[in-house]
């Protein structure tokens, strides 16, 4: 009979699931994956390379990471960032996806230099600086950025006409499968919504009021 009784008993219910983290509304992991090119579902993301430690010191941010919310989760501040405006040269935004491409201006093939389509080297990209302190904070950003890029070594120029005027900082270059990228262009505010966040938008407009002075 005890063997019958042992049948009978309903295994104990599953443990709840972990409370989530209220202060994160969408993890940068699931931005990734939810307008990435088809080949990176199909195929296993590009590891990060944590051989060298990611550099600290003043970023230029081209695309997503130039929204001042997303910054402050990924990194977990306590506010949004402040961020200067500011320009690269010799670059040229492409689009991997819906995720903008950094590339060299330089590094066009010479089939698309031939054409006409391709940049040349005084090609400027605008977005925006910050400063990046700890070496935690830089891993973070590449853990978001993936694989397929890498921060180099880049000239960034301020454009709001306080000093310094440009120094020596770093940038999120696209080194993936290149037959993956492709013309276009990137509007962080349709990503934005695309995402769901449109409340980082309506705080990206009334900054955009702020800086002009209002609207009177």
């Amino acid at each position: 009979m005890p063997p019958q009784q042992q049948d009978k008993t309903c295994p104990p219910p599953p443990p709840p699931p972990p409370p989530s983290n209220p202060s994160t509304k969408i993890s940068p992991y699931v931005q990734n994956l939810r307008s990435t090119p088809p080949s990176y579902l199909s195929q296993p993301p590009k590891p990060v390379d944590h051989s060298v430690p990611a550099p600290t010191g003043t970023y230029f941010f081209y695309g997503t990471l130039s929204d001042p919310s997303l910054l402050a989760e990924i990194l977990s501040l306590g506010e949004e960032p402040v961020f200067r405006p500011a320009f690269a040269r010799g670059f040229e935004c492409m689009l991997w996806g819906q995720y903008p491409a950094l590339v060299s201006s330089g590094s066009r093939s010479d089939s698309e230099s031939s054409s006409g389509s391709g940049s040349n080297s005084g090609s400027v990209v605008e977005g925006a600086a910050y400063h990046v302190q700890s070496v935690q904070h830089a891993e973070r950003l590449v853990e978001y950025e993936t694989g397929s890029y890498r921060a180099e070594a880049c000239v960034i120029r301020y454009a709001d006409g306080e000093e310094p005027r440009e120094e020596r900082g770093f940038v999120f270059v696209f080194v993936g499968d290149r037959r993956e990228i492709s013309e276009g262009r990137f509007d962080l505010r349709v990503w934005l919504r695309r995402m769901g966040r449109g409340g980082a938008v309506e705080r990206l407009d009334e900054r955009r009021v702020g800086d002009d002075g209002g609207t009177g």
